[in-house]
């Protein structure tokens, strides 16, 4: 579950232009807030994006394969970054934007509650 500090940066500087990126450590691997909205997360130097009903068939479609921390069959709701995401900003910012209106939309779900 590590996170070295390279692919961490890489990462962040890669969605520097969706706003004030941050970062904070959790469960050994790494949240990553947009604005203060956590959409992503790294664990084990690889990118996880938040996905919903609405984005599944594009992660799967994408190659992308589901977050199962435990390996129980229990995956929590985000995607490994498409592989062309990585090799291509503009590609990462269209996946980083849809994971960031995810979020958004959960978030204001649980404020209505």
């Amino acid at each position: 579950m590590a996170v070295s500090a390279d692919y961490r940066d890489f990462v962040l500087e890669q969605l520097a232009p969706l706003g004030h990126i941050t970062s904070r450590r959790m469960f050994g691997g790494v949240g990553v807030y947009a604005n203060g909205l956590f959409f992503a997360l790294i664990d084990d130097d690889v990118l996880y994006l938040k996905g919903d009903e609405t984005l599944k068939a594009a992660f799967e479609a994408a190659g992308a394969h589901i977050f199962d921390p435990f390996g129980d069959g229990k995956p929590l709701s985000y995607w490994s970054a498409p592989a062309e995401a990585l090799d291509d900003q503009d590609v990462l910012l269209e996946w980083s934007r849809k994971s960031l209106e995810v979020a958004a939309r959960k978030s204001a779900g649980k404020k209505k509650r």
